[in-house]
């Protein structure tokens, strides 16, 4: 079995983080610097960075007991140190709303504050593109818009309504995007996408986003009204349907369709390109 079909089928927990490291490339990074996440903690204070991520530590799985306050042990403390150091080592991005759900859920899977940031990095360095989550989160609008043009490809009834009622994407699966399904998501699944996310990289994303829209077109097009749109936005991350993980992988590379990176690749640039000329 290649090592793609080994992880599509689901990597056990007790080896998640081994693979998820070795995959990614953040292994081989943190092999090569050892020290460095210890020495970005000891080094420059940034009392804005600081703050920043003060503000979002109870926002991180409020129903967790293992991220509140009173937890022993507590994991808001490995939290913050993650997202500190990731932004003293990524000036350009800091620290933006979204990446402590990531981190949170690269924690409770590697119990190791330097291996979580080390993924860290791998997800927001390397696997999704460059600015994602920087300031102007133009990567993140980008695929949004990605996402428009596929759906009105794939999914034309999708596409006509949610134009019909002036929805955009950011209104309905801004969330999808920003923390990769974390709490959209049931947990398995997600760590089940992050398997592929990891070893296939962020095209995995509009797989996940199609398979939804497209199981649940029939219940979507009976929208009447933007409000009711909203709901079956919700509505569709819910249910038998992406609880049970094994079947749900499954549809995610049949129901799309064909999804190459060079294609996914094209879509960004003229995206980009579009939200630029716009300002």
């Amino acid at each position: 079995m290649t090592v793609k079909r080994y992880i599509r089928k689901g990597v056990p927990l007790e080896h998640r983080a081994r693979v998820w490291m070795g995959v990614s490339g953040a292994q081989a990074r943190m092999d090569r610097n050892p020290g460095y996440y210890q020495r970005l903690l000891q080094g420059e204070r940034s009392a804005s960075l600081e703050e920043a991520i003060r503000t979002d530590m109870n926002r991180t799985f409020p129903d967790n007991v293992r991220f509140r306050k009173d937890a022993e042990p507590c994991l808001q403390g490995p939290l913050y140190n993650v997202l500190l150091a990731y932004g003293h080592h990524n000036h350009s991005v800091g620290y933006c709303q979204g990446m402590n759900f990531i981190a949170g859920y690269l924690i409770l899977v590697t119990k190791s504050e330097e291996e979580a940031f080390w993924l860290l990095d791998a997800l927001v360095g390397r696997i999704l593109p460059a600015d994602y989550y920087s300031p102007s989160m133009l990567g993140l609008k980008t695929d949004q818009e990605v996402l428009g043009e596929l759906v009105r490809t794939k999914l034309p009834a999708v596409a006509a309504l949610m134009h019909s009622h002036g929805v955009l994407w950011t209104l309905v699966a801004s969330r999808w995007f920003i923390c990769l399904f974390v709490d959209v998501l049931p947990v398995e699944t997600v760590l089940r996408v992050w398997d592929c996310l990891f070893s296939e990289g962020s095209k995995i994303i509009f797989r996940v986003a199609l398979t939804l829209l497209k199981h649940h077109q029939a219940s979507i097009l009976e929208a009447t009204s933007v409000p009711d749109l909203c709901e079956k936005f919700k509505e569709i991350t819910r249910g038998r349907f992406v609880t049970e993980c094994h079947s749900f992988m499954q549809r995610i590379f049949l129901e799309p369709g064909s999804l190459s990176r060079a294609s996914i690749a094209r879509l960004r640039e003229h995206c980009r390109a579009r939200l630029l000329a716009q300002g």
